[in-house]
């Protein structure tokens, strides 16, 4: 697997280290942590995430040249697409846009929450990361 970003990295770590059993609570903590989205996005649409089970929309944004900055929008009644979201906004909001490029798009595998969630489940985080680089990249192509 490609070199993780920093704070990615040791989120993967965090989940490898604790037990089967406590990684959906650690989940469901990164969903309660996923900010809200800023009320200039209010009447915006944003992008949805038709994988995802459960509504969820993410819109990327850079500052400064390459600072990538990531929003999501997830329903309460969502915890693990929402934990999902929190995790990659924990994880790669703040990074350059070449290290959010370059994330390997199979890096939720060291979770280890396959043991817990559903594959069906599973295959969103792959989904929401494949709609920030898409974005990142049509941004760059502009």
């Amino acid at each position: 697997m490609s070199e993780l970003p920093p704070r990615l990295a040791e989120i993967v770590g965090e989940f490898q280290e604790v037990d089967r059993t406590e990684r959906l609570d650690l989940l469901l903590e990164y969903a309660n942590d996923l900010p809200d989205l800023p009320a200039r996005f209010e009447g915006q649409e944003l992008e949805r995430v038709h994988e995802c089970q459960t509504p969820l929309f993410v819109q990327t944004e850079v500052e400064d040249g390459d600072i990538v900055r990531l929003y999501f929008a997830a329903p309460d009644e969502a915890p693990t697409s929402k934990g999902f979201a929190g995790i990659i906004h924990a994880g790669l909001d703040g990074c350059t846009i070449d290290e959010v490029l370059g994330t390997p798009s199979d890096f939720a595998s060291g979770l280890g929450l396959i043991e817990v969630v559903s594959p069906l489940r599973m295959r969103s985080v792959g989904a929401i990361l494949a709609r920030v680089k898409r974005q990142l990249m049509e941004r760059a192509a502009a």
